[in-house]
């Protein structure tokens, strides 16, 4: 017998050899169904795999990101068994899951065109009615390679070539169709369920234009064809709110062939960016924050002691200044250390907490440049904390503190990852070891759930991320805490303790929208332009009927102006209607409607953008109504 440990804390015995499937069945006949894979032991693996010793087992569904990945991939077998069914001769590369769908990779005499999709979709329903078992088998190195060599699968040959000489090397059969694949698959393509092609691409073999070029199929799929409608109706949504659009429409900002990357604001979109850094400040204020500004070009010397010129080059700008190397900022910690420096501080001053809204540069790419989400310049909001040992964990935590209330603010929710040690890293393993352990102390603590992110760490340390979510569902990274040992070292920062010696401090960097420019992108789409009133352009327009209503409206300007409430007036001699379709189109909060019944009673008629027509009311109860909205910062 052996005994297994489950994720709620209790515990069962079961006979050595069971299947992972057979212990979701013998829980519950719902949790086997939903199940597609599970983690036993730390080990993602499949629901057939045999369990022969103790261990813990945590069974997943489609709802983890881990087992719609293993669902996702397990599609994109099924799809490259479709299309070699109806394209025999088409060769095989790599068909991963990524961010709610998957591809895969194919070399074919045929050529891929979107008329294909619904032949391809046909026999992939076929395969999964078939319902084949996915059947892991292992394999030597010379097995595999002659099994490859004798189907001329170059591409699985290749990838077996550049395994490591003790590797398992494995593949997963459903049906006639077998490919090279480490794993983990559901048990059977009877599980899955909605499955829909999405797109054509051209990608290099191994991302390299040396290569071949080869042909990308993108897909979907889902447990559900309603979830599948869902995502495909939000797909259609995003498109509609396409930042980039929407930003030039509102006149937000613009990106100009003169700048690649470079993003324009426009005043209107001044006034959003002005908002959100206000509340930035207003909220730091509150939580001990001390606001710097560090410049944007500073020596080599900088950059080569702080490590970005070892491990962040080709993301640099350069320049020369009386012939000695400079570089322009792609991140703001060293100047921060820098301002650290000026002063000897004693263990009494810490924590310090620096934040700077900062720009800095990175170059990118121009085939990944992407309106206002990905671009070559843009302002961080970092902030530096300085601290005790034993000051870590409370530091953490007010940080993650600080995060909610402003994602909760705009009404994201978010979910947490832990990312770890990369390969290419800064100090000892005792260092990393401490700093990680850390963090999970104040996720701990805190009661929060987290994901492990292997390996996905900044180069001086561990790091917890937080992905906001959509009205759309999407996920963003946007915040991140970051906790280092690392820089204090290199740049020699001390303070003065108990004892009246140096000491090292240490320190966290951390950021909540992560780029301004990126946040204002998700924002737009977030809210599809309509943003909610503190933070829109333009909070009300007035719409006179006729010109004996003109002077009136006037005086209502003037009266808001004095109350800082953003508003317009629209004196043109257009139609109330036109006048009423172009407020809305532009997403303003409130029309305020003036007719000779308003005139007369000094009222205003009312038109929220959701809520439509309100009706009339006197115009203090209508400023009192929207000047809460705005102190209070509703949705």
């Amino acid at each position: 017998m052996i005994r297994i440990s489950l994720k709620d804390g209790s515990q069962r015995e079961y006979p050595e050899g069971i299947t992972l499937l057979q212990v979701a069945q013998d829980i519950g006949p719902r949790l086997a169904k939903n199940a597609v894979a599970g983690v036993f032991n730390g080990k993602l693996s499949d629901l057939n795999a045999r369990i022969t010793e103790d261990g813990e087992l945590e069974l997943l569904s489609f709802d983890d990101r881990r087992g719609a990945d293993v669902y996702r991939h397990s599609s994109s077998h099924v799809m490259a068994q479709a299309v070699k069914r109806l394209w025999p001769d088409t060769k095989l590369a790599i068909g991963p899951a990524i961010d709610r769908g998957f591809y895969y990779d194919f070399d074919s005499q045929h050529t891929f065109i979107p008329d294909d999709f619904a032949l391809i979709e046909k026999e992939m329903n076929a395969i999964i009615e078939a319902d084949y078992p996915f059947i892991r088998k292992e394999l030597s190195r010379e097995d595999a390679l002659d099994y490859f060599n004798d189907r001329k699968e170059e591409f699985k040959v290749e990838l077996i070539r550049d395994l490591p000489e003790d590797a398992t090397i494995s593949m997963y059969q459903q049906g006639e169709f077998v490919d090279l694949c480490a794993g983990p698959h559901v048990p059977s393509t009877g599980k899955l369920k909605a499955v829909k092609l999405m797109s054509l691409a051209g990608a290099y073999w191994r991302g390299s234009e040396k290569n071949p070029m080869l042909q990308r199929i993108y897909a979907t799929s889902f447990p559900k064809k309603a979830m599948l409608d869902d995502y495909l109706y939000k797909l259609e949504e995003a498109k509609k709110r396409d930042h980039r659009r929407l930003g030039r429409e509102l006149g937000l900002f613009t990106i100009v062939d003169e700048g690649p990357g470079f993003p324009f604001f426009m005043p209107k979109g001044m006034i959003l960016r002005n908002e959100l850094e206000n509340f930035w400040r207003e909220e730091h204020r509150k939580a001990g924050y001390q606001e710097i500004r560090t410049p944007i070009i500073l020596n080599r010397q900088l950059w080569e002691n702080s490590g970005h010129w070892d491990h962040y080059q080709e993301n640099m700008y350069f320049t020369t200044i009386d012939e000695g190397d400079y570089a322009i900022k792609p991140m703001n910690c060293p100047g921060g250390m820098l301002v650290y420096k000026q002063q000897l501080h004693s263990y009494k001053e810490l924590p310090i907490r620096m934040g700077e809204l900062g720009l800095v540069h990175r170059h990118e790419m121009s085939g990944v440049l992407h309106g206002l989400m990905r671009v070559r310049a843009f302002t961080q909001d970092d902030a530096h904390i300085f601290m005790l040992p034993e000051q870590i964990v409370d530091e953490i935590k007010g940080v993650i503190n600080l995060i909610d209330r402003f994602y909760g603010l705009f009404g994201f929710p978010y979910h947490v990852e832990l990312s770890t040690k990369p390969e290419k890293a800064m100090g000892s393993d005792q260092d990393w070891e401490t700093a990680t352990d850390t963090l999970i102390q104040a996720l701990n603590e805190k009661g929060m759930d987290y994901v492990i992110n292997e390996g996905d760490g900044a180069f001086y340390g561990p790091k917890i991320d937080f992905h906001l979510q959509d009205s759309l569902d999407r996920t963003w990274q946007c915040g991140t805490i970051q906790l280092d040992f690392q820089m204090p070292e290199k740049f020699d920062l001390s303070y003065i303790g108990e004892d009246g010696e140096k000491h090292r401090p240490v320190m966290i960097h951390r950021v909540i929208y992560g780029s301004i420019e990126r946040f204002i992108g998700i924002l737009t789409e977030h809210f599809s332009g309509a943003f909610p009133a503190w933070l829109a352009p333009i909070q009300v327009r007035i719409l006179p009927i006729t010109e004996r209503q003109h002077d009136y409206a006037r005086q209502i300007r003037a009266e808001m102006e004095r109350l800082n409430i953003r508003v317009e007036i629209d004196l043109r001699s257009e139609k109330i209607g036109y006048k009423i379709r172009e407020g809305q189109l532009q997403k303003i909060p409130y029309l305020l409607i003036l007719g000779d019944k308003e005139l007369e009673a000094q009222s205003v008629a009312v038109r929220h953008r959701k809520a439509g027509d309100l009706g009339a009311m006197p115009l203090a109860g209508f400023v009192k109504k929207i000047k809460t909205e705005i102190e209070e910062k509703t949705l």
